[in-house]
């Protein structure tokens, strides 16, 4: 895990600067300045419109006594994808924007829902009941 992870930090920066560097070439860098800008205005909008729809969600699925398993997941994926967004780049950016539209996020719950089904199951993540 640790090996994909230091992967991840050293490939995604290089990249994330090689497009800056074509996309700044190619449509100028203040217009890429603006691109960056509007791009996480636009994230945090959305960001806070999901938060806030998943919330809601939460609070009527235990009020009709329902636990909110997957109102959860959307949850952190929202999260997730608010926090990259924030980071500049053209890559985070769509990566943000994947976590956050409702559709484009099944894929990614559907895998964080078997990991942690994973780790219950393997006894790393123990889950208390009343």
């Amino acid at each position: 895990m640790f090996r994909w992870l230091l992967l991840f930090i050293l490939v995604v920066p290089a990249l994330e600067i090689g497009i800056f560097v074509w996309a700044g070439g190619y449509i100028g860098p203040w217009w890429l300045i603006l691109l960056i800008i509007f791009t996480g205005v636009l994230g945090a909008w959305l960001a806070k419109q999901q938060g806030m729809e998943t919330i809601r969600k939460a609070q009527e699925s235990m009020r009709m006594g329902y636990p909110p398993q997957e109102t959860i997941f959307d949850g952190i994926c929202i999260l997730i994808g608010g926090v990259v967004l924030l980071t500049p780049g053209f890559i985070t950016d769509g990566v943000g924007f994947f976590l956050l539209v409702p559709a484009t996020r099944k894929p990614f719950k559907r895998i964080l829902q078997q990991l942690v089904q994973k780790w219950i199951e393997s006894g790393k993540f123990t889950v208390y009941r009343r």
